[in-house]
């Protein structure tokens, strides 16, 4: 099929090939494409890359097909679509518009104070432009890295005492053997992890080596780890076996945690103190799995209620809006500074607008100056 230009989707001459798909077939194919003169395979990202170039894509539409191909779940799949739709792109493009006004406007009031058709006021409108653009990033920055979480992924860690039943609770979610399990105190030394979907949302189940003191320094390796990771859970399900009455209070911290207490088939249902755990569960039997993934279903329908305007999905875009704020807010608080340097700010946070879909260009500073202001006739 050709797709002539500015139309394809690199906004180069394309042509697509359609042939059967096994693997012999596809790779006679590019083994005969080879052999011609001036071609060769693109390199990773090459299309998106020169759609970019051309001017079909900026930066976070890229990004957003990128997601798109790695999304595990619906709600991954829906962000990653809003990006490519320009959802974030019509934000920044918006915001560096009233910075880039804001910009052309100072420097009309500093450059040109002198002039007759150059009023006053000018300034206010500048500051006033600068300080709603601050204000609603900041908006958007106090997200809870919602949109990273969906990309992402939840964190839920699954800690406790040795043989609480980590490993045989992370197998019977995971439904296949991920963990070995033993009777021997221990035999978890590293982290394992399996990826979920809870309703449409992606999370990670890490599997932790038990916690207790230990001389044996592989074991006190993974202790660390473990602790490294409950330290940045979302979640803690701390496990505790409910036959064993001389496991230590030490329950580490978390953001959330959860007791579970575990091999609820070893006990009378009566002898169990319903207040001591938050849930009862027992591998062997079944009892108790269900009701779990349902709680960490709620879990994350919670985490991630009103979800739908979240737009922030990597940090290099936190990174960019922080120091926007940060340019803008400078500009808005004078503290004596010359006029120059309040310029200054308002260009830097242009840039840092523009550092995020790939626009950063000049001209458009200069087009705001002449075309408001009849400055140098």
């Amino acid at each position: 099929m050709w797709f002539p230009k500015p139309h394809s989707f690199t906004g180069e001459d394309t042509a697509e090939l359609h042939v059967h798909g096994s693997r012999s077939v596809v790779s006679e194919t590019l083994r005969a494409l080879g052999d011609l003169p001036d071609v060769r395979l693109a390199r990773a990202g090459e299309f998106a890359r020169r759609a970019f170039i051309n001017g079909r894509i900026d930066l976070t539409e890229a990004e957003g097909l990128a997601d798109l191909i790695d999304s595990e779940t619906e709600q991954q799949r829906k962000q990653a679509l809003r990006q490519i739709e320009g959802y974030f792109k019509s934000l920044i493009d918006s915001w560096r518009e009233q910075t880039l006004n804001a910009l052309a406007l100072a420097e009309a009031h500093f450059d040109f104070a002198d002039e007759d058709d150059v009023e006053a006021e000018i300034l206010t409108q500048a500051v006033g432009l600068a300080r709603v653009v601050a204000d609603e990033i900041t908006t958007r920055l106090d997200d809870a890295r919602t949109g990273e979480r969906i990309r992402d992924g939840l964190v839920i860690v699954i800690a406790g005492a040795p043989n609480a039943g980590k490993s045989t609770l992370l197998n019977r979610i995971a439904e296949r053997d991920i963990a070995i399990v033993s009777d021997i105190p221990g035999t978890t030394r590293d982290v394992l992890e399996v990826r979920l979907d809870l309703g449409g949302y992606a999370a990670t189940l890490v599997d932790t080596a038990g916690i207790r003191a230990s001389n044996d320094d592989i074991e006190k390796e993974g202790i660390n780890r473990a602790r490294r990771y409950i330290d940045n859970a979302d979640l803690v399900l701390w496990l505790q076996d409910v036959t064993d009455v001389l496991v230590p209070e030490d329950i580490v911290s978390g953001p959330v945690r959860w007791r579970i207490g575990t091999k609820a088939d070893l006990v009378l249902p009566q002898s169990l103190e319903s207040s001591v755990y938050d849930l009862v569960v027992s591998v062997k039997s079944g009892d108790g799995v269900n009701a779990l993934l349902q709680a960490l279903l709620r879990f994350a329908n919670e985490t991630f209620d009103d979800h739908s305007d979240a737009v922030i999905t990597r940090e290099r875009h936190r990174e960019a809006l922080s120091e926007t704020v940060s340019h803008l807010q400078s500009f808005l608080r004078p503290d004596g500074r010359t006029e120059d340097l309040r310029v200054e700010d308002l260009r830097q946070a242009a840039h840092s607008l523009g550092r995020i879909t790939g626009t950063v260009d000049v001209e458009d500073l200069l087009g705001r100056i002449f075309s408001r202001f009849c400055v140098g006739k």
